[in-house]
């Protein structure tokens, strides 16, 4: 058994996903001989098996292929949460890539602060030949966090962070399936180890970077994105048992504030074709979402088939 695994899930890109699982074959630092990589194919027919046969080939530690062909960011995590044998999980996207160091500061944080969760930072690179909104579309897709190390109240995504396994509410099956399909499956596994007295930490050492897809560096992916992040707060209080009435009243008042603030900030930018226009039409969609979050408004991200 692994004291460490590391968890990739993939669906149809196998040139992300090969770098990222060869820079996890370069972590130093660490023991190779406690380690594994679970490599989650959550695509109908076995896409990635093949580069996960050949990393195996080259990996100084076990190379675990899982097929996944049910569609869903939570089954694919749950199924590879059910292959793994580690004390801790790490997870790592596939378009995200770790320097060599990166699982090693994970461990020192979690050994450090007693965490039972710790996140890292996310740097964002476009391509060269993104030059519109180049600077938004970065930090959209970056995760910037405290510079300094220690203990927060609060938590992040799952990309990029270590998990201690008997700290989650089920060690096997730990994300909500109904979030297959709009994500923030790990938002809500936070959420409930929040309220349970979790320890969460930030380690600004850890850090990765991520190379988003090209058809995700645009302004008609990251709006709706935005949207849909807006909705977690006022979704978080109605998935609550019991649920946060109240709560949900709050957040819609305040999304109806900010939609209509932003909005307007965000239309005079557009027309004066000010650099920032980008930014404040995110801040507009957040708050719209926060109002409009329930069923018929709810934008499906992931769980598709080919």
């Amino acid at each position: 058994m692994a004291r460490v695994t590391i968890m990739i899930p993939t669906q149809r890109r196998l040139g992300g996903l090969a770098v990222a699982a060869r820079s996890v074959l370069a972590q130093a630092g660490v023991d190779h001989s406690e380690l594994e990589l679970v490599i989650v194919d959550n695509d109908q027919a076995p896409s990635a098996q093949g580069v996960a046969q050949t990393l195996a080939a080259e990996a100084p530690f076990p190379v675990h292929y899982v097929h996944e062909p049910r569609a869903g960011v939570a089954n694919a995590r749950n199924a590879g949460m059910a292959r793994a044998s580690g004390a801790f999980v790490a997870f790592l996207d596939d378009d995200e890539e770790a320097p060599a160091g990166w699982l090693a500061a994970l461990l020192a944080a979690q050994e450090r602060y007693a965490a039972d969760v710790v996140f890292g930072p996310v740097r964002a690179r476009a391509p060269q030949a993104v030059t519109e909104h180049r600077d938004y579309l970065e930090r959209f897709f970056s995760r910037i966090g405290p510079e300094q190390a220690g203990v927060i109240d609060h938590y992040y995504g799952c990309g990029d962070s270590l998990l201690k396994r008997s700290s989650l509410p089920d060690p096997v099956a730990p994300f909500a399936a109904e979030r297959n399909h709009i994500g923030g499956e790990d938002d809500m596994l936070f959420g409930h180890m929040r309220a349970a007295g979790a320890v969460f930490a930030w380690e600004p050492e850890a850090w990765v970077w991520e190379d988003p897809v090209p058809d995700r560096l645009t302004l008609d992916y990251t709006i709706r994105r935005a949207f849909a992040y807006g909705q977690g707060p006022s979704a978080h209080c109605a998935a609550a048992v019991p649920p946060d009435r109240v709560g949900v009243a709050r957040w819609m008042a305040v999304g109806v504030v900010q939609a209509a603030l932003f909005g307007a900030v965000a239309g005079f930018k557009w027309l004066t074709r000010a650099g920032d226009r980008a930014e404040w039409l995110d801040r507009a969609a957040r708050g719209l979402g926060k109002t409009l979050w329930w069923g018929p408004f709810k934008i499906h991200f992931y769980g598709h088939t080919a």
